[in-house]
């Protein structure tokens, strides 16, 4: 207000620019993103962003399904996180990029819980409804905290493995890969759980350590003239003479077959007070120490030659025979191996080669068939003690000690888990059958070979998971696929009740099955008749009871899902996991779509690592150390742990805790403060009505739009190679350091006292403009919530999404323009942080409260002189002092700053010490410029 032609103090402050804007300091995420949520729902926002990418080139992303049993944890949140990111990040990027979001729904767990809830023996059909029911119940669950997330994606159309649909099409893959001849039936060890009384995946099978009984036994040789024979001498008859094994299972013995040993190793046969003992040379000291026993070498000969040497079995009354397998080593044990071919792989391998019987004497509860000598009727674990007695007994027992040992465990029941013979179906790795294949129809390789050339043909992030996954495909056994199971996707087979030979028209009835599974679910192959299907045939063959592993249902969504759906396309551009999934999704739909169609179901496979407490520990509910991704999301809120989630490098363990998630926060009010500063003071600007042209800006707002294009290049790149915790770093750097800390500091000046309309104001607010357009999408992808909530802001509407966008197209500088500016910049920025060090030593010393009540002389010289005296007066500005002269210096070493308190009066508008405030005698209080700014043609700036 104006009185008698003066302004009062008051009224000059009402004179500012002050910025302004309804986007609050405080984020309060955790009560505004549900809020949020809620409005995008509603709008159908995914689907609009899918109607805007429509007609561009398609990103596919495969979700993995996570397995629909509890609550989702902090590994969850960091996988749908990273997912979300890079939908997103190829959204902006000119992609369509749909997101279908699964669940794994069949299995042992979930048959777990049901019978926990509604206890066992209720009928099949009943049980599998329940199953169902539960399955769909943690669906529900599971879905809206992935929704919390802020991840989009097409909820209300999810795949489900128990869909119907998506069952039809499992039994329809499998059927598949039989008739491409990679499924045999045979008699072999898998991975057998006592507890789930069910074979295991590999990828269900963990290591921990076990204690065992080590036992070195002997094997009475049968003939000594044959041990005589191989040895190329000659022995006394009746002399006793002992094969000795080493191991730690003696409760597969009585499953013996045969003792292996290495054609090409030296055995030696060794005088004891026990007897003739034959060992491995290079072992032969090492065990007699063990015995404690004396020994004379008496001769030496190949492995080969022993082969056919017939001995006893230590407590059968049988036969078995030395033969020779290039698995035998020389790492620990005697250098002969019991071989059982019903409780170990390499034994059955070297068993098929010698056609040993691999008939198991183990039942499914684990306990030895009634007709087993010694220990029938006895569990597995209880006849190790049987087994015991017996050899100490009949002195076939050398030494006997308790090892802890690493050992295969069941990862749901963590109880250890043994190999056991049973009938079962393979996918086979190096064999497959033509009986039932056409020529054109069989592949050329086998599948071993085809997952190696897809594994070459996959770009992976990191680049070490290429090495991990081809060593995993490497070493692996037969995919035993068959399970005994009632809550699964069913192996819809014939099979003949005499030869087992599947159904002369297995390929029809495979397809006539799915059919019936696509309208009513797999309970139509449990409640179906045979005689539907067979005719008269169903009196010749009756249909499998099995189930399949539901690795296969989810290994096998490339078919399900990618062909199936329209919106999705085969192959997936990217498939992203945990790194334990090179055992699991990522191999079983590796080999399941080689086993197809002969390539990888995925172009790229990006891995993550597991999430681990402060220390580095797992988590775990034992330790206390779980940190649930609820409890964040509904105290800090989704956009903290997405930014935690991105600032991690999670090509390796990823660290969370209470207090770095407190240095998440910060970080994350230092980019929302540095919005709020952005929209505040662009809150008057109308791009249409205040656009400038590049040329007429500022310098300095110039470089600082070189700034925001080399941090979106950089940005985009690293978002392009998924590498978003580089994308953290540089958007905090940039918020933190060249905003806040140089461009934004400095522009204050400018922004607020300023006349409104005036050159230097707009041009300022252009590049502000332009500042905001590329940061508020660069953070998107990461910080969904707040960019979603920036844009409002922008557009004054909460109807439109930023993800119906693309990166921002910022203006061109004049290409000669723009080295010279950044290199000239450099220095501006160089002496600028010299020059705050010696205002901070003089503030310090308790000469000036702060920086505009100092003067500053620089003497610099050369280029640095150039540069800076080129700002003329703007220099003052940029260095955000009262006033500075520049000398120029004679040499580099004769550059020096001297900093002084300023003898003037301080503005009390812009609050700079000038000679001239007071020179306007209607507005004492003012400087020269403040007065041009308000009153006159205003101040002219060029550079700053």
């Amino acid at each position: 207000m104006q009185s008698n032609g003066l302004y009062s103090m008051m009224d000059y402050k009402k004179t500012l620019n002050l910025p302004d804007t309804p986007f609050p300091m405080r984020g309060d995420l955790a009560k505004r993103e549900p809020q949020m949520l809620s409005q995008w729902q509603a709008q159908q926002r995914y689907e609009k962003i899918r109607a805007a990418s429509r007609g561009r080139p398609r990103f596919i992303l495969h979700d993995g399904p996570p397995y629909a049993n509890g609550d989702i944890h902090i590994g969850h949140a960091v996988n749908k996180v990273l997912k979300d990111i890079i939908i997103k990040s190829k959204t902006l990027s000119g992609f369509d990029a749909p997101y279908v979001p699964g669940w794994d729904c069949h299995g042992l767990p979930i048959e777990l819980q049901v019978e926990k809830k509604h206890g066992k023996g209720m009928l099949p059909a009943r049980f599998r409804e329940l199953c169902r029911e539960y399955a769909a119940e943690q669906v529900e669950r599971q879905k809206k905290d992935f929704i919390r997330l802020g991840v989009l994606g097409d909820w209300d159309r999810p795949y489900l493995t128990m869909n119907y649909q998506t069952e039809a099409d499992i039994i329809r893959a499998l059927g598949k890969i039989w008739e491409r001849g990679h499924l045999y039936q045979g008699r072999k060890p898998v991975n057998w759980c006592l507890d789930c009384q069910s074979a295991l995946a590999e990828a269900e099978v963990e290591y921990e350590d076990k204690s065992s009984p080590a036992i070195d036994v002997g094997f009475e040789v049968n003939r000594i003239e044959s041990l005589a024979r191989a040895f190329g001498m000659e022995l006394q008859e009746g002399v006793q003479a002992y094969a000795v094994i080493w191991t730690t299972t003696p409760w597969t013995l009585p499953a013996n077959q045969a003792l292996c040993v290495h054609p090409d190793f030296d055995y030696v046969l060794i005088r004891t007070s026990r007897g003739l003992l034959l060992l491995a040379k290079d072992l032969a000291q090492v065990c007699l120490d063990r015995y404690q026993l004396e020994g004379e070498i008496l001769a030496v000969c190949k492995g080969a030659a022993l082969e056919g040497v017939e001995l006893h079995h230590p407590f059968d009354r049988r036969m078995v025979e030395i033969i020779c397998g290039e698995h035998v080593t020389l790492e620990a044990g005697t250098g002969l191996v019991h071989t059982a071919p019903a409780h170990g792989l390499d034994d059955y391998f070297v068993g098929q080669k010698y056609g040993l019987p691999n008939e198991s004497p183990v039942g499914d509860d684990g306990k030895f068939l009634a007709n087993t000598p010694l220990v029938g009727g006895l569990f597995v674990w209880k006849a190790n003690d049987v087994v015991l007695s017996a050899l100490q007994e009949s002195g076939h027992l050398l030494h006997l000690e308790k090892i802890q040992h690493s050992y295969p465990h069941c990862w749901r029941h963590k109880t250890p888990i043994i190999f056991r013979s049973t009938p079962q179906w393979f996918i086979g790795m190096e064999q497959f059958s033509q009986k039932h294949v056409s020529v054109q129809a069989a592949p050329a390789t086998d599948l071993r070979d085809l997952a190696n050339l897809a594994v070459e043909a996959t770009r992976f992030y990191p680049a070490w998971g290429k090495a991990r996954l081809k060593a995993m495909i490497a070493n692996r056994p037969d995919w035993c696929v068959s399970r005994q199971r009632n809550w699964g996707v069913p192996m819809p087979f014939f099979v003949h009740r005499e030869t087992l030979q599947l159904h002369p028209d297995t390929n029809n009835l495979i397809e006539q099955v799915a059919q019936r599974v696509e309208r009513n679910g797999i309970e139509a192959w449990f409640t179906l008749d045979a005689s539907e299907l067979l005719g008269e045939d169903a009196a010749f063959y009756r249909p499998l009871s099995d189930t399949l592993d539901v690795w296969f249902d989810s290994g096998t969504t490339h078919t399900s899902v990618l062909y199936r759906r329209q919106d999705l396309s085969f192959p997936a551009d990217l498939y992203l996991e945990g790194s334990d999934q090179h055992r699991g999704w990522f191999q079983s739909s590796l080999l399941t779509s080689c086993a197809m169609y002969d390539r990888a179901p995925y172009n790229a496979l990006l891995t993550h690592g597991f999430v681990v407490d402060g220390g580095g520990h797992k988590m775990s509910k034992s330790r206390g150390n779980v940190i649930a991704p609820q409890k964040i999301f509904d105290t800090l809120g989704a956009d903290i742990l997405r930014l935690w989630v991105a600032s991690t490098d999670y090509s390796g363990e990823m660290t969370i805790s209470d207090e770095i998630l407190k240095r998440v926060v910060e970080s994350y009010r230092r980019i929302r403060n540095t919005l709020r500063f952005l929209l505040a003071n662009t809150v008057d600007f109308d791009l249409q009505r205040d656009a400038m042209p590049v040329e007429q800006w500022l310098e300095i707002d110039r470089y600082a739009l070189a700034l925001v294009r080399s941090l979106q290049q950089e940005a985009e790149e690293d978002y392009s190679r998924y590498e978003f915790h580089l994308v953290v770093q540089k958007l905090q750097t940039f918020c933190s350091e060249q905003l806040g800390g140089f461009y934004l500091d400095i522009l204050k000046d400018r922004l607020y006292t300023s006349a409104q309309g005036s050159h230097a104001r707009r041009s300022a607010q252009n590049a502000l403009h332009h500042i905001t357009q590329s940061l508020v999408r660069l953070m998107a992808p990461i910080l969904s919530f707040t960019a979603e909530e920036v844009w409002a802001v922008l557009n004054a509407s909460q109807e439109e999404s930023i993800f119906q966008q693309l990166w921002h197209s910022l203006p061109d500088l004049p290409e000669s323009d723009e080295p010279s500016l950044v290199q000239n910049w450099a220095i501006i920025c160089e002496w600028r942080t010299r020059v705050n060090k010696h205002i901070e030593e003089v503030r310090a010393a308790g000469q000036i409260g702060q920086a505009l009540a100092a003067e500053v002389e620089i003497h610099a010289a050369g280029r640095n002189f150039e540069v800076l005296a080129s700002l003329g007066d703007d220099l003052r500005f940029v260095l955000i002092t009262s006033h500075v002269t520049i000398h120029q210096a004679a040499s580099e070493a004769e550059e020096r700053i001297k900093v002084i308190p300023s003898m003037h009066s301080k503005c009390e508008r812009c609050w700079h010490y000038r000679a001239d405030v007071g020179s306007d005698p209607r507005h004492p209080p003012l400087c020269g410029r403040c007065v041009s700014n308000l009153f006159g043609e205003g101040e002219a700036r060029k550079y700053a």
